[in-house]
């Protein structure tokens, strides 16, 4: 261990209870998305007392519009504010990000959280409460790694710009908004929960919506209409062929680990009118994976084709065929060579820190990192502290130990990836 590495660790170590103090402030703001500001401006102090150029704002609708990545979840942003926190480097080295989403999802129904779902409850070395996995404790872990840089005095090459976004747990907005802002790195992290492998490719997914029509009738004569929920489980049963088939051309072995690596997903199906009708409208909305190795635009018409080849091998829908539309979230995927200088460094200094090899797999769902890689162009590795399995499930929770080691390793890939210039 070197002594540039000795001093990271001894603060994290000396500072781990002040920053699980932190976490459970941030807890406690339950940044459901249109609240974001008050968890913000917590954040923003941080940033501000550890010396960073901060800039905070409200993304803008009509100037996020003009992106063709653009996915509106509300028509304003107003009140919840985007923030930026930069440490100019010395100069020579490389930039970094460091983006965390601050949106966490609603905590749903309450009656299944043994404490207040916004609580920060500690027990047992676990922190619970709604976003502590997912993902304010891997910010936490980034904070008090760019915290334990600056107060220990070491200086570095390259630029730290560190993302708190919001909206992405609805595709991205703030992300792209930080983006089209011009806040752009050389490479970038995200924690996400990952249990700390490296998730070096991102399933992409988008929502789709199919609208299947029938003709109505009364129930007692229920022969003379045709049953939209009938027509619909055709449709359905044909989605999910369609799943099987693109499932079938996966080969990636980042995806061995995942029994159906680019899902599709039937989410709501919604149909008739009365008990004692043909229903004669039914709509189906569901979510459908991208692999890394697709775009959006070709899965889309995939989708499209698939449904209409459906129709025209059945009777009425031949005549009455279904509506296919996307609406709503849409994330987009990503990937990372595993030999990209980024990656190979992160699979160093894991084994540096932990000391064992660097586990790496594909996403099976989508992050920021699809923006980060396609908008900026950037090499955006997602890991971080926190299962995957306790996200936006009752009774969250993040190991606390787990999230004050995520810490020292991006500690060590502040130094080693942005250079250090000197140390005072």
């Amino acid at each position: 261990m070197t002594d540039l590495q000795k001093t990271l660790e001894a603060y994290i170590d000396e500072h781990a209870d002040d920053a699980i103090a932190y976490l459970q402030q941030l807890i406690q703001q339950p940044s459901v998305q249109t609240n974001e500001r008050g968890v913000q401006e917590i954040v923003i102090e941080k940033l501000n007392r550890l010396g960073l150029e901060v800039d905070v704002w409200d993304p803008v609708y009509e100037e996020l519009a003009k992106s063709p990545y653009f996915v509106a979840s509300r028509d304003t942003y107003v009140g919840s504010p985007n923030v930026v926190g930069v440490l100019k480097g010395q100069g020579g080295g490389k930039s970094i990000i460091y983006n965390g989403h601050i949106d966490v999802v609603p905590e749903g129904d309450r009656s299944k959280w043994i404490d207040d779902p916004f609580s920060g409850k500690i027990e047992n070395g676990k922190m619970y409460g709604r976003g502590t996995t997912d993902m304010k404790g891997g910010n936490v872990a980034l904070l008090l790694a760019i915290e334990a840089v600056i107060k220990s005095g070491i200086k570095l090459k390259g630029d730290i710009i560190f993302h708190s976004v919001i909206e992405e747990e609805s595709g991205g907005v703030g992300t792209l908004a930080t983006l089209l802002r011009g806040y752009t790195a050389d490479a970038a992290i995200i924690p996400e929960p990952t249990n700390m492998k490296l998730f070096i490719k991102q399933q992409g997914s988008m929502w789709f919506r199919v609208t299947v029509e029938g003709l109505s009738a009364h129930a007692g004569t229920r022969y003379e209409g045709v049953s939209a929920i009938e027509q619909a489980i055709k449709i359905h049963n044909g989605i999910l062929a369609l799943e099987k088939i693109r499932n079938d051309r996966v080969d990636d072995p980042l995806y061995s680990h995942i029994p159906i690596p680019i899902p599709i997903n039937i989410g709501t199906i919604k149909g008739g009118s009365w008990p004692s009708s043909v229903p004669d409208l039914v709509t189906i909305e569901g979510r459908m994976g991208v692999g890394p190795h697709e775009t959006i635009d070709a899965v889309k018409q995939e989708l499209v084709e698939h449904v209409a080849s459906l129709c025209q091998a059945d009777d009425w829908l031949k005549d009455h065929p279904a509506k296919v539309e996307f609406f709503g979230a849409q994330w987009v995927p990503n990937a990372v060579a595993t030999d990209h200088p980024f990656a190979e460094l992160m699979k160093k200094n894991f084994e540096t820190i932990y000391g064992r090899a660097l586990t790496i797999q594909a996403s099976p769902w989508g992050t920021d990192a699809g923006l980060l890689g396609n908008v900026g162009n950037i090499p955006a590795l997602v890991i971080g502290p926190g299962e995957t399995k306790v996200a936006h499930f009752p009774n969250e929770f993040i190991d606390l130990t787990e999230m004050i080691k995520a810490a020292k390793l991006f500690a060590l890939t502040l130094t080693s990836w942005c250079g250090v210039a000197s140390t005072d």
